[in-house]
């Protein structure tokens, strides 16, 4: 767990200046792996009261072009965002409610696999999202996508 000096820190050292919103956001993230910006959003506002929705945008965006955060967008469901960064880990997605959690690389360092062709790019990342069921969904014999909220 980070603490609030460190995040200063941190903030300084990526050129950033420091706020009571980029710091909020941070906690959040510590708090919350892999939440959406609606997630940050929530936990900002019940950290430091009232804040726009724009502004906690704007935290996201600088925080993950300074790399302090990486953004993750998971096929059909909203972008998630986690203070994981700077290795080589993949994630797991529940088909059915969207939890989502890290795996290791198993394979090494990044890229971790190899391209039959890059066109000429200089590959230096991997992106790799398994998908499936969590343990709750899987013992669950009504799946959450298939529950209707109609009565």
């Amino acid at each position: 767990m980070t603490t609030a000096r460190t995040d200063d820190l941190l903030l300084r050292e990526h050129g950033l200046r420091v706020t009571g919103s980029r710091l909020a956001v941070l906690r959040a993230l510590s708090e919350h792996q892999h939440a959406t910006a609606d997630d940050v959003v929530r936990a900002v506002r019940a950290d430091l009261g009232s804040v726009s929705v724009q502004a906690v945008y704007d935290c996201l965006h600088a925080l993950t072009s300074a790399g302090l955060l990486r953004r993750m967008e998971p096929a059909g469901h909203p972008a998630r965002y986690e203070r994981r960064t700077g290795d080589n880990h993949h994630h797991v997605v529940c088909r059915s409610c969207g939890a989502v959690a890290d795996v290791d690389c198993t394979v090494g360092h990044a890229p971790c696999l190899t391209p039959s062709a890059t066109s000429g790019f200089a590959v230096d990342l991997a992106e790799v999202t398994f998908w499936g069921l969590c343990p709750a969904c899987a013992a669950d014999p009504v799946p959450a996508a298939a529950i209707s909220t109609t009565i």
